[in-house]
């Protein structure tokens, strides 16, 4: 899967406004039952139970609901770690660190071609570090690089099934809705619509355990490109590699 960005930025808009309609449909069901319930003619036998199913019902679709605004506090993070990572990738990192080490290698030097002796020499000797040094950081660029966008890909696609689940729980809500309109249909509609919201509430805790595997090994990823930074054989005690002898 590619990211995009205008679909990401879409998935979540249309996030922020299926949390408005789901509460505005959960608001509808216990209204509808109590209307529809509340007459002489319904036995407690049937009332009590269907009470009992939309109370169910609308404690499921609040746990979605309140899932859906808690994941809503990352959204942004799928664009953000996408576009570090042509950052990372572009020319004001790697492609400045890329230059360098065209540069500054042996072959590369304009100096040696007409200046010989010790100091020409030491000259070569001292530089001798940088292209390494300066290789290293394309590596770890490359490497950032491509975290970030398995970070970002993966956000965008956790988004985008999180908006699926969170449209057919509204379709649930609606349909709940409708069948304690009915009256006689609500036992039965009900009953679904509990099965459904139990299935879409299974659904997000898989998404986020599937979201959760991935960026933690990102994460391990990152640990490893941190100690190839420290790699003194790169940067010498930690720093640039010295110019100068």
């Amino acid at each position: 899967m590619a990211f995009n960005v205008a679909q990401t930025q879409a998935t979540t808009e249309k996030l922020n406004t299926g949390v408005t309609t789901m509460s505005a449909k959960l608001d509808l069901i216990g209204p509808a039952v109590e209307k529809a319930m509340n007459h002489w003619y319904i036995p407690d036998a049937i009332a009590k139970p269907v009470i009992w199913a939309a109370n169910k019902l609308i404690e499921l679709g609040s746990w979605i609901l309140d899932k859906v605004v808690e994941c809503l506090k990352g959204v942004a993070a799928p664009v953000m770690f996408f576009l570090d990572a042509q950052d990372w990738q572009g020319s004001s990192i790697r492609g400045k660190a890329s230059g360098v080490a065209g540069n500054v290698a042996g072959e590369a030097l304009k100096a040696p071609l007409s200046w010989t002796g010790e100091g020409a020499t030491a000259y070569t000797g001292a530089v001798k570090g940088q292209p390494t040094a300066a290789t290293q950081i394309e590596t770890t660029s490359d490497k950032l690089a491509t975290a970030l966008t398995v970070c970002a890909v993966a956000g965008a696609a956790f988004y985008l099934a999180l908006l699926a689940v969170l449209i057919k729980a509204i379709v649930v809500m609606v349909a709940a809705a409708a069948a304690a309109a009915t009256g006689v249909g609500a036992p039965v509609g009900f009953a679904a619509a509990v099965g459904e919201a139990l299935s879409d509430a299974g659904i997000i805790t898989g998404l986020v355990v599937t979201l959760v595997g991935v960026l933690t090994a990102q994460a391990t990823q990152m640990a490893v490109i941190k100690g190839e930074a420290n790699d003194s054989s790169a940067f010498p005690g930690g720093k640039w590699p010295s110019a100068t002898v």
